[in-house]
Order: structure tokens, then C-alpha cells, then sequence
């Protein structure tokens, strides 16, 4: 009886070191990705002075980021930022494409990523105080990534996906989805970008900005792998404004 105790208790000890051994790992884990997530790229002068709003968009709090309200009222999308990005980055795009006639929500993301919160278009879509006709999702780099696995799980309730310098990693294929696709010729990582053609949906349109790049469909600067843009930040705003407006819209 007493080696059987003996045993036990030696079990017993095992079982209390490893399980303080994978403590510790996980707090070494939380503490690294926390350090990580505390250098994020923030927003430039150009996109807090966008903030404001302009004679045609009005910019108003959420409560999990803005809202782009421009002259039109049929049609919205929701916008998820790109990871380690301040989503204040990307006001001065939303609101060139609020100008345009398509509402935009702007999502503030956990720690300035996405994939910790992929169903916060819910927060908007599912409150019940907006009224559009026509529901999009989409976002930048990480962001748009994870607003596609969003579209995938939710087809039948939206109209479409527009990513910007990102791609799906779940199958878009359903009865009157539809996609766009924007990037730069420059991007760092155009084949990735043009990956995954068999998860797109039959309605797919592609527009690929010669001289644009990865980052500078917000204004926050340069991250490693963006690639040199030989087009001004303006230009590739710009084009992606006409191009997203036209798309939601239907046109």
C-alpha cells in the first residue's frame, strides 16, 4: 500500500510540474505576443486630417470604430484594417469611397488584429439600426483575409466581398455572391495575391493598379514586403475608390 501511495504521489508531482511547465509556456507565449502587438504602424497626418469629414461624408464614432457616411443610402460596406495598422490609417480611402455613394463602417480590431475578432461585422450587420439595401464586407492585407472566412460563413446575407492586396482562404462559391479583388502591380507578394482562383465566386472582378503597392491603400507608412510604389498614394486611392463605389453599386 505504501509503494502504491508512493507512486501516486510521485505521479501526482509530475502532472503538477507539467501542467506549471505549460503555464509558464503560455504566459512566455501571452507576454511575446503582447511585446509584438505593442509596434503597430499608425496613422499619418493625411488620414487623421480625413477624420473629420468632408463636405459630402460626415464621419461619426461607432461603437467599435466609424462610420463613412456619404450622399448614398442604398449601399454599405464594412471594413476590416490590415494587421498591426491603426485603423484610423484608413480614413482618408473609406472616405474617398463614402464620396462615391457607398456608406463604409470602419472596424477597430483587438490589438490591431483582425483574426481576434472575425465576426465583429455582426456587431453592425445584426444591430438592427442600419437599413441599406445592399451589405458588403471587406478590408486590407490581414483584414481582408479575415472578412473573407466572415463572407464565407455568411453568403446568404451579404451581397459581396471586396479585398484589397488579399485573398480568400475559404470557398466564395454561392448563388449571387460576388468579389472584387484590388492590388498593386508592385505588392511584394503578387503571386499569393492571385492564388486561390477556385474559391472565388463565378461573379469575380479583379483590378490590378499599375505602380500601386500593398500599403498604400492606407496612410501609415512602409512595412516589410510592400514593395516600392511608383504611383502617389492619391492615385491608388483613388482608383480603388472609383473601383469599389462602382462595384457595390452595382455598375
Amino acid at each position: 500500500m505504501a509503494n502504491e501511495n508512493n507512486a501516486k504521489a510521485k505521479t501526482h508531482v509530475k502532472l503538477r510540474r507539467a501542467a506549471l511547465g505549460l503555464l509558464a509556456a503560455l504566459a512566455v507565449a501571452v507576454v511575446a505576443f503582447l511585446a509584438y502587438a505593442s509596434t503597430y504602424s499608425r496613422a499619418t497626418a493625411r488620414a487623421e486630417a480625413a477624420l473629420a469629414g468632408s463636405d459630402s461624408v460626415r464621419v461619426t464614432a461607432t461603437a467599435n470604430g466609424y462610420l463613412f457616411d456619404g450622399p448614398g443610402t442604398e449601399n454599405a460596406l464594412v471594413f476590416y484594417p490590415g494587421g498591426k495598422v491603426q485603423c484610423e490609417a484608413y480614413a482618408a480611402q473609406l472616405e474617398s469611397i463614402a464620396e462615391k455613394g457607398t456608406d463604409v463602417f470602419l472596424v477597430r480590431m483587438p490589438l490591431n488584429f483582425a483574426f481576434l475578432d472575425m465576426n465583429a461585422a455582426d456587431s453592425i450587420l445584426g444591430s438592427g439600426e442600419y437599413h441599406y439595401s445592399h451589405w458588403y464586407v471587406g478590408g486590407h492585407s490581414l483584414g481582408g483575409a479575415m472578412a473573407a472566412v466572415y463572407a464565407a460563413d455568411h453568403t446568404s446575407e451579404l451581397d459581396g466581398l471586396v479585398v484589397l492586396a488579399a485573398y480568400p482562404t475559404k470557398s466564395l462559391r454561392a448563388p449571387g455572391f460576388r468579389m472584387l479583388s484590388v492590388y498593386g502591380s508592385e505588392d511584394g507578394e503578387v503571386d499569393k495575391l492571385q492564388s486561390h482562383a477556385d474559391l472565388r465566386p463565378d461573379d469575380y472582378a479583379e483590378l490590378v493598379i499599375e505602380g500601386g503597392n500593398h500599403a498604400q491603400f492606407g496612410d501609415y507608412g512602409a512595412q516589410d514586403g510592400d514593395g516600392v510604389a511608383t504611383i502617389s498614394v492619391e492615385e491608388q486611392q483613388g482608383l480603388t475608390a472609383n473601383a469599389v463605389a462602382a462595384f457595390t453599386q452595382g455598375e
